[in-house]
């Protein structure tokens, strides 16, 4: 009984089954007739474009000099009675103070013979007038007598008025000899050499000395080219930055004051001149600029209106990539007006809100449709 059971209900089980099975491939190939097709356009990302205003920071290099040097000379001879203390190489003195002194008894004694030569001059002069007023009297006592210059003694005073003019002429030589017994210095200076010594006798005209002007150094800076379109106007009196990176570094400030009007045959730069007032702090406090340190210049140049600043591989041959309003690439031919580190300026080809492409595909194409990925700000190119 049972054994015909089993023969009944097996070919049934298996007849169950098998519909059930066609029941779900049936299913599955009706579902898959209705499934949507792939998307196969690229992803991208972009960024919203947005002109900036940029201001150009000019920056060059160049060596810190003196603003003028005097080879010093003595300008009266004699015997070197002392110096100031600071007057050897590497000392510091300030404008007018007194470097050396030169024996003085000989120029106090022309001093005096010229006060003297003028007294006498001088007391020769009032007599002449005199006697011309006497003859000037005597001439309109006898009006019929001949008045002549030399009866009136013209030529007497006018030659004794050249002797007072002549002497004192002599005083001031001789005033102006013994001052200079004492020699200055004429300006605020760093002292380069010094070759007298205390009993050394020396002429006049005997160079003594070499001085570099502190009160005002200069610093020579190229300019290239591509940079030179980018000068502040007016050029003159622009502040700068002025700074030495190594060790002890230090900032300080200075001004433009001029371009030296030539472009180098060699490099095709132009040069300007920058002057940093009291360098070496003589009446301040900060960081000495001496004279040989090679330092950076940096100062603000031309204000930029309108331009986009892009990351530099984002531009390839003066081409970017950008999205339309299909969502198709479009290669844009761009101008860079200035490059800066790692970014283009670019003032030309692009305009505001256009998608920038951030992530090419691997091989663009003009035209290709693509997906956005998220926007990004064009700040965040910057």
């Amino acid at each position: 009984m049972k054994a015909l059971l089993v023969k009944i209900l097996v070919p049934i089980g298996i007849f169950i089954i098998g519909a059930l099975g066609f029941s779900l491939i049936k299913a599955s190939a009706a579902d898959d007739g209705e499934k949507k097709p792939v998307d196969t356009r690229p992803t991208v990302s972009v960024s919203t474009l947005k002109a900036v205003e940029h201001q150009v920071v000019l920056t060059s290099f160049g060596e810190v000099k003196p603003l003028e040097t005097t080879r010093l000379a003595a300008q009266v001879s004699g015997e070197v009675m002392s110096w100031h203390k600071n007057f050897v190489a590497g000392g510091l003195v300030k404008r007018g103070e007194v470097l050396f002194t030169i024996e003085k008894d000989n120029y106090q004694a022309a001093l005096l013979q010229a006060e003297a030569a003028l007294t006498s001059a001088q007391a020769a002069l009032i007599e002449e007038q005199a006697k011309a007023q006497v003859a000037e009297d005597e001439a309109k006592r006898f009006p019929n007598k001949p008045r002549t210059d030399l009866f009136l003694r013209k030529p007497q005073v006018l030659s004794a008025q050249a002797q007072v003019k002549s002497a004192q002429a002599a005083l001031m030589r001789a005033q102006r000899d013994l001052a200079d017994c004492e020699v200055k210095a004429p300006y605020d200076a760093l002292i380069i050499s010094r070759d007298i010594g205390v009993g050394q006798f020396v002429n006049k005209g005997t160079q003594v000395a070499q001085l570099n002007n502190i009160e005002t150094a200069e610093i020579i800076v190229p300019i290239a080219g591509f940079d030179s379109l980018f000068l502040p106007s007016p050029l003159a009196e622009t502040p700068v930055n002025i700074s030495y990176k190594g060790v002890n570094g230090f900032a300080r400030q200075g001004k433009i004051a001029r371009d030296l009007g030539i472009i180098d045959s060699a490099t095709r730069m132009s040069h300007i001149v920058v002057q940093v007032d009291d360098p070496y702090n003589l009446k301040s406090q900060g960081s000495d600029l001496k004279f040989g340190k090679y330092v950076e210049v940096s100062f603000s140049g031309q204000q930029l209106s309108q331009v986009f600043k892009l990351p530099q591989e984002l531009v390839n041959n003066r081409t970017v990539w950008v999205v339309d309003n299909e969502q198709k690439l479009q290669a844009k031919e761009v101008n860079i007006l200035r490059s800066e580190g790692a970014f283009f300026l670019i003032d030309k080809g692009l305009t505001n809100d256009e998608k920038l492409v951030l992530t090419l595909p691997e091989y663009p194409q003009q035209g290709m449709a693509v997906k956005l990925a998220a926007s990004k700000s064009s700040e965040a190119l910057k």
